[in-house]
């Protein structure tokens, strides 16, 4: 089968926190690269009760636009929570009852911390890098890795 064209996708959805600031806690889901049915999320920032409800909105979306193998790409997470881990297990579940997985990358300590001390890494799909967990991916659902920033001259009409 033939691989669908990976689009760079430069929206962040940055979320600031009621009264506090945004550096102490915040939330930003940037998605990196998507094709027909696997999207490249990064999570930057603190995964907590503060911020559950809009990352679950944001990665719901996703999954829901067909996206049903999801990379969540971990190297800017800063904290995580029992709220985070809940959210993550949500999201284990919707990616599965969609066919699809839910595929986390570049875990730091504390992120591996939480999920041994926990007793639910054996839940989750970890890998050491993104390339890592898209080549678990079938090959019809894989985006290009690493992804291509488009060429704006190329967009433009021939004269």
């Amino acid at each position: 089968m033939r691989r669908r064209a990976a689009a760079v996708v430069p929206e962040t959805a940055a979320l600031s926190l009621d009264g506090m600031s945004s550096e102490m806690r915040s939330l930003a889901v940037t998605a990196i690269v998507q094709a027909e049915e696997c999207a490249v999320l990064r999570v930057s920032g603190d995964l907590d009760l503060r911020t559950e409800q809009a990352f679950l909105a944001e990665a719901r979306s996703v999954v829901s636009a067909g996206h049903r193998f999801l990379v969540l790409d971990l190297t800017a997470l800063r904290f995580c929570d029992s709220r985070g881990l809940s959210c993550l297990l949500a999201l284990e579940w919707l990616c599965r009852r969609l066919e699809g997985r839910l595929l986390l990358a570049s875990l730091g300590v504390r992120m591996l911390r939480l999920l041994v001390g926990t007793q639910s890494l054996s839940v989750f799909s970890c890998y050491p890098t993104v390339g890592h967990a898209l080549a678990t991916v079938p090959d019809a659902s894989r985006p290009a890795w690493p992804p291509v920033a488009e060429d704006p001259s190329e967009d433009k009409d021939d004269m």
